[in-house]
This record gives C-alpha cells, sequence and structure tokens, in this order.
C-alpha cells in the first residue's frame, strides 16, 4: 500500500507557473493526512478493482458529510486538509485491527466486497495509535477477470496505461481523482452524484484512450512523486459526465 500519497491539483489548463505557485502555498501550509483503511483478510480479499472504486467512493462520502460540512466536527480539519496538499494513506488491516479502526470516529463505505474505512484529516505527525501500527505495505490485489466496459452515463476514473502501481497507491490516485471532480462540480451536480451514491467506475485507459482524454480538460491527478512515481506523472483523469465538453 501507498503512504504519503499526494497529488499537485492544480488545473489542467494552468500553466507552470501556476503550478509552481499553487504547489508552494500548499507547501506552506500545515499538511495533514486523510486516512484510508482497506479490510484485507489473508484468505478472502477483495477484487483490485472493488477496492479502487470504494476507496474513491470513501473520499466523496466524507467530504459530502455533514459533520465535513459548514460547522460541523470534521469541518476545519477537512478544510485545513484541504487548503495544503490533498496527502492520502491507504493502510490494510485485518481480523482484530480492522475491529480496532472500526471504532475509532469515521465512516465505512463498502464496494461489491470490499470495504475501506476513512477518517478525518489527521496532522502528518499526530496518526492515532491504532491507525499508525498498520502495514502500509505487503498485501496487493489483483482482479479475477477483466472489469466490464464502464457505464458511459457513470463517472470513469481512467488510470494512467503507462504507470505501474500498487494496490494502495491506485486506491489514493483513485481518490484524488474523485476529488478534483467533486472540487470542479457545480453544487446541483454534486448533489445528484451524492445522492445517487455515488456511483463510478476506475478502469485503466488504453494508450490511445489516455491520449485523448489527456486533450479533454477534465480534471487530471499530477502526482507529488513521494512514491513510487515520478514526480508530475499524470496518473488518473476524472471523466464525470457533467464536466465533458
Amino acid at each position: 500500500m501507498s503512504s504519503n500519497d499526494t497529488p499537485d491539483a492544480a488545473p489542467a489548463s494552468a500553466s507552470s507557473a501556476d503550478v509552481q505557485s499553487v504547489s508552494a502555498e500548499r507547501d506552506a501550509a500545515p499538511q495533514f493526512v486523510l486516512p484510508l483503511v482497506v479490510h484485507i483478510e489473508k484468505t478472502d480479499p477483495p477484487a483490485r478493482t472493488d477496492a479502487l472504486e470504494t476507496a474513491a467512493r470513501a473520499v466523496l462520502t466524507i467530504l459530502s458529510d455533514e459533520r465535513a460540512l459548514g460547522e460541523g466536527e470534521w469541518a476545519e480539519v477537512v478544510r485545513d486538509w484541504q487548503d495544503a496538499r490533498i496527502r492520502k494513506v491507504v493502510r490494510r488491516a485485518r481480523g482484530a485491527e480492522w475491529r480496532k479502526a472500526s471504532a475509532l470516529p469515521g465512516i465505512t463505505v463498502t464496494g461489491k466486497a470490499a470495504e475501506v474505512r476513512v477518517f478525518p484529516p489527521v496532522p502528518l505527525d499526530g496518526w492515532p495509535k491504532e491507525l499508525a501500527k498498520l502495514q502500509v505495505s505487503g498485501t496487493d490485489l489483483d482482479d479475477p477477470e477483466e472489469p466490464h466496459a464502464p457505464d458511459p452515463d457513470v463517472p470513469v476514473l481512467w488510470m494512467s496505461p503507462d504507470l505501474d502501481m500498487s494496490a494502495g497507491k491506485a486506491m489514493a490516485q483513485a481518490g484524488h481523482g474523485a476529488q478534483l471532480a467533486w472540487w470542479d462540480l457545480s453544487d446541483a451536480d454534486r448533489t445528484a452524484w451524492r445522492d445517487a451514491g455515488f456511483p463510478l467506475s476506475v478502469r485503466t485507459a488504453t494508450p490511445e484512450q489516455w491520449r485523448t482524454l489527456t486533450a479533454t480538460g477534465l480534471p487530471v491527478v499530477r502526482d507529488a512523486g513521494f512514491t513510487e512515481i515520478a514526480p508530475g506523472s499524470e496518473t488518473v483523469i476524472a471523466d464525470h459526465p457533467a464536466l465533458r465538453g
């Protein structure tokens, strides 16, 4: 699983100077991280795509939760986190570890079989002990069969075909893509997506699809390069129907 996973969250159309300015401003702010814990039992791990989609929906769920909005109990820390780099850390838990993590304030989101619990952002050095001890690496995930073609009417988070990422890294990147789409949507489109239960698909684009998508102006995740891949790598394009030109 991937730790310290952070994108440069400037718009796809921003100039290099704009990106540097945004990055410097975010780096100067107090740094927080959004913890996500995926439930992985040795004997029955979830499919990779199911875990990626569930992680993305978990990020959207906490962003739209009333506790993260307005004067809610998580609102201030969520604002502070989004004002800095939107770091996410994915860790794994099983058995008693999962039960202890599930007892902490947060939200558990389920997919077909995957379970991901998302927690309010914490300072980089302020992890709850129940989460700090969880493993970041060690278990990867696979798809037992090829995922079916995505519904064109449902948002798709397209993963780059050029990058080889661990399941944890890819889960965090999918979460970044969902968050960038959320930021770009109108209030009405956000409400419609939330009320529908945040339907979405995560798929790996073909090289031809990726070349086409990069020219659309859709939100693009550019990784900061702290783990696994080079800084500035374009990892995910968020293809929400409401954002298509």
